[in-house]
């Protein structure tokens, strides 16, 4: 092999400088710091992130009012697998970090508990969508009532759980995986590491009220829906030009019940 040949076959110099020591791409290739990493691949991170805490607190939000509603169960029954959901969703992020620390890493765990969240989250969806071809009555308290077939609330905790379970293995590693985007040996990328925090914890926190916010306006008897009628209403009707009647009616001068005949005798 002569000499040419072999210089040719090395990387280019720029490319050496730019890559970043000890780390890789998805390809497995030494990551390129102009085209992999920093606020290129943390914006999006941070974008997925707030995704999921609106789903997530959508469902929340929103579970009592279900299970008691169209799945006819007591309070109590509905407050018991809220609660249990709850807890079992709180404690599955620590298997979910065992799992990516000793086996999978945190960008495949990620990757198996994104998909398992998507796939809980569309099921979750299609139970309640699906039409109840065939009910059965069940008592609710002292009174029967219709309940959905066993099939559809099976498939609806089935669905819950996934959910819970994607839950497990995306929040202990998500947060890691975006503070790997940045590289603490460049100083520039250090000081973007620290701001990546501040973001983080502000979007997660704006996605856990917008979730909570939209999951409460989608109820017909929220407060909040009925106050922003009225703003809405006061809004459209601004450009309206009171006449003179009114204006006059609004001070107390003429009576809505009298009419100029009476008023002027």
């Amino acid at each position: 092999m002569s000499i040419s040949d072999h210089i040719s076959m090395e990387p280019p110099l720029s490319l050496v400088l730019d890559t970043v020591d000890g780390a890789i791409d998805y390809n497995g290739q030494p990551a390129i710091r102009s085209k992999s990493g920093s606020w290129k691949s943390a914006r999006f991170i941070i974008g997925v992130e707030v995704a999921e805490r609106i789903a997530f607190y959508g469902i929340q939000t929103n579970l009592i009012s279900y299970l008691t509603g169209p799945l006819h169960q007591t309070m109590v029954t509905a407050a018991e697998n809220v609660n249990i959901w709850s807890g079992t969703a709180s404690l599955l992020p620590l298997f979910g970090a065992y799992i990516a620390d000793s086996h999978l890493g945190r960008y495949t765990t990620i990757i198996i508990a994104s998909l398992l969240y998507a796939v809980g989250l569309g099921l979750l969806t299609l139970s309640a969508m699906l039409p109840s071809v065939t009910s059965s009555e069940c008592k609710v308290g002292d009174e029967f009532t219709s309940c959905p077939p066993r099939v559809q609330v099976i498939l609806f905790f089935v669905s819950l759980y996934m959910v819970a379970i994607g839950q497990g293995g995306h929040k202990p590693c998500v947060q890691a995986f975006g503070a790997d985007q940045f590289d603490e040996q460049h100083p520039k990328e250090y000081k973007d590491r620290s701001s990546f925090f501040n973001w983080w914890y502000f979007t997660i926190c704006a996605g856990c009220m917008l979730g909570s916010w939209f999951s409460i306006q989608g109820n017909d008897h929220s407060p909040f829906l009925r106050i922003g009628r009225v703003f809405f209403a006061a809004l459209t009707n601004w450009p309206t030009k009171l006449s003179s009647t009114a204006i006059e009616q609004e001070h107390g001068e003429i009576l809505p019940h009298q009419n100029y005949d009476q008023q002027f005798k």
